[in-house]
């Protein structure tokens, strides 16, 4: 052989082992550079698999359409005996779920005649009657309007009206309330029904009784033949910016998105999911309910939030998943004893110091922050786990949904607009209010009978002549690392212990007492606890003074407890500045500390009345010795 030759093999050899070393050495080192320069890279491409998995199956979905009821049918015949419902001390396969619902549903065919697209509205709490209903209204091809259970009379009548439902379902505890409208009720030709087995008062049918003479045969799927993608799966209430609740309406199409909701936060078919929050919001309905049968997870299910039993029932059930709303989080915290099994929290509202100090003390547990409105058309999903972030923005979503955060003037309550008449969109870093574009593939079906309202959550001539736009009412700051941020919500409304608070309508409410000229409600901040806490500023009638006891029995019975003013303050005269909401936004700023406000002031003292505030009082509310 050649040496020549040779040493220029060897010479080859060489620098391709050397170019080899080089390029595992890029290889190894690529990862680390692309880390450095984004930490959730990883995370990134982890979502992007999964929103093309869940576009590929929504796209099916649509092409042929396939219910949430279809979903949960292909889990009872996937597990039959696989537990669905744990109710306090029962449970319920998915089987058993299936054939109480055939019961029902055959009961309100024969003695309620309904029919495919007829709507019935459901006044009852969280408990397995409600999943029976529903799953029985889905099988008939009815609508399910979800009615508040805390609502009365005017509230009561007005939400019930407005989904044009014939017939009204209620729970056996909520009977009273039903008496209450009885007379509008009978005289609009409603049926009623109520969850007993006998009921003697006239114009209210019993239900069990019926439900348990009936067989549990399926039924045909003729009965809903009809029902398509756009069909109204359920009708869902939100306390909008001003008046009385509105019904959003929630089509299958979106039924699918919020249930998908579960699987980009990394649910799982063998987690336990824990329900308290109320099934008839969308948080405990769609994304918890909804989700856990996408997912054919078991649902533990209590009829309300209690606080010291959260653990106890986590550790009871062996529950996997929670669900949480920011105001209520806080409570859960100071009550665990020993970690559970818990290791996904979903839910939103949570604030940043309560998300560190629950990540301290439990640092196993994932918590999956999300955002978005019952009626909107865009949501967030923080899937990074920054802290205090309620989203994450992503190439392929903003492909999907065009949004964008606008310059807003909260003075004046309106966007600003630069000298051709549109939108300012706002710099990264800048809190700017959210808006969407309402298109084919994120629609906004709006409020059921209420154009007025439904109008004015949209927005025109956004960033071209004849664009629309979801109007979000929230104020959102995008960082350049691409989280998202919740700020505030503007309008004259605020959210406490989970629900949204319309002022106009608890103002409403206010001017019927006898002694009250002028109300103004608006909400405040109170150290320690989420969202704002709401207060009455009151011009009284002349020559008259505040009643204390007769005030508070009238929120007691007009009013759910979280909507009731907490504080109130007596003014000679309401002033108004430039417009009405700087009034709100400087009567918010000053709150309710005596030291600092010469009006008389007064407190809300549970279940005894309005009482005088004392520094002495505003001092344990501010220390957090007294909770609210």
């Amino acid at each position: 052989m050649d040496p020549a030759a040779g040493l220029t093999y060897s010479s080859f050899f060489l620098k391709t082992k050397m170019l080899a070393y080089i390029l595992c050495t890029a290889l190894a080192v690529l990862p680390l550079m692309i880390y450095f320069r984004n930490p959730y890279f990883l995370k990134d491409l982890s979502y992007t698999f999964l929103s093309i998995y869940v576009g590929i199956r929504l796209s099916r979905i649509k092409k042929k359409f396939y219910s949430i009821l279809d979903r949960f049918l292909d889990k009872v015949a996937e597990h039959p005996h696989k537990k669905f419902i744990v109710y306090e001390e029962s449970s319920y396969t998915y089987s058993q779920a299936d054939r109480e619902s055939n019961k029902v549903a055959r009961a309100l065919l024969t003695h309620a005649h309904l029919k495919e697209g007829d709507t019935v509205a459901l006044f009852l709490g969280n408990e397995p009657w409600f999943v029976w209903i529903w799953l029985a209204l889905s099988k008939l091809g009815c609508t399910a309007s979800f009615l508040n259970v805390n609502i009365r009379s005017k509230s009561l009548l007005h939400c019930f009206s407005c989904c044009e439902a014939k017939v009204l379902i209620a729970g056996a505890d909520l009977q009273g309330a039903i008496e209450e409208v009885l007379p509008t009720l009978k005289q609009q030709g409603i049926r009623v029904f109520i969850l007993r087995e006998h009921c003697h008062v006239d114009g209210i049918e019993s239900l069990s009784d019926k439900i348990q003479m009936e067989s549990d045969e399926p039924l045909s799927r003729q009965l809903r033949a009809s029902i398509n993608i756009k069909s109204p799966a359920v009708y869902i209430y939100t306390s909008g910016t001003t008046g009385l609740p509105k019904a959003a309406v929630i089509n299958h199409e979106k039924v699918w998105i919020r249930a998908f909701g579960m699987t980009f936060a990394g649910v799982r078919s063998d987690d336990i999911v824990y329900i308290y929050l109320p099934l008839y919001h969308t948080a405990g309905f769609l994304l918890g309910l909804y989700g856990a049968i996408e997912r054919g997870t078991t649902v533990v299910l209590r009829s309300k939030f209690s606080a010291s039993n959260f653990w106890n029932d986590c550790r009871k059930y062996n529950v996997t998943v929670i669900q949480y709303i920011g105001a209520l989080f806080l409570m859960v915290i100071v009550y665990v004893l020993t970690s559970p099994l818990v290791r996904l929290a979903i839910g939103n509202g949570i604030r940043e110091d309560t998300w560190v100090e629950f990540l301290e003390r439990f640092g196993n547990i994932c918590i999956r922050e999300c955002y978005g409105a019952t009626e909107g058309n865009v949501g967030f999903f923080n899937y990074g786990g920054k802290i205090g972030a309620v989203g994450r923005e992503h190439f392929l979503y903003k492909m999907a949904c065009k949004y964008a955060l606008i310059r807003f003037d909260t003075e004046k309550e309106e966007p600003v607009r630069d000298s051709r008449g549109f939108c300012i969109e706002v710099p990264r870093g800048e809190t700017g209010l959210l808006v969407a574009k309402i298109g084919k593939r994120t629609p906004f079906s709006g409020y059921a009978k209420d154009k007025q309202q439904t109008d004015k959550k949209k927005l025109r001539d956004v960033f071209e002549k004849g664009d629309m736009y979801f109007n979000s009412g929230d104020l959102l700051k995008i960082t350049d690392e691409g989280f998202i941020f919740f700020q505030d919500r503007i309008g004259d409304t605020f959210r406490w212990k989970g629900e949204n608070v319309a002022t106009t309508e608890v103002a409403d409410h206010l001017l019927t007492v006898d002694f009250i000229e002028e109300a103004k409600v608006y909400g405040v901040k109170v150290p320690g606890h989420e969202g704002r806490i709401g207060m009455a500023a009151l011009k009284l009638k002349e020559n008259m003074d505040f009643d204390g006891k007769a005030f508070y029995q009238h929120v007691k019975n007009y009013l759910p407890s979280y909507a009731r003013p907490r504080f109130v303050r007596i003014q000679d005269a309401l002033v108004v500045t430039s417009t009405f909401k700087q009034m709100k936004v400087k009567l918010a700023e000053e709150g309710f500390n005596p030291a600092l406000i010469k009006d008389p002031l007064f407190y809300l003292e549970d279940n005894k009345g309005y009482i005088p505030m004392t520094q002495e009082l505003f001092n344990c509310i501010a220390e957090g010795r007294l909770r609210l």
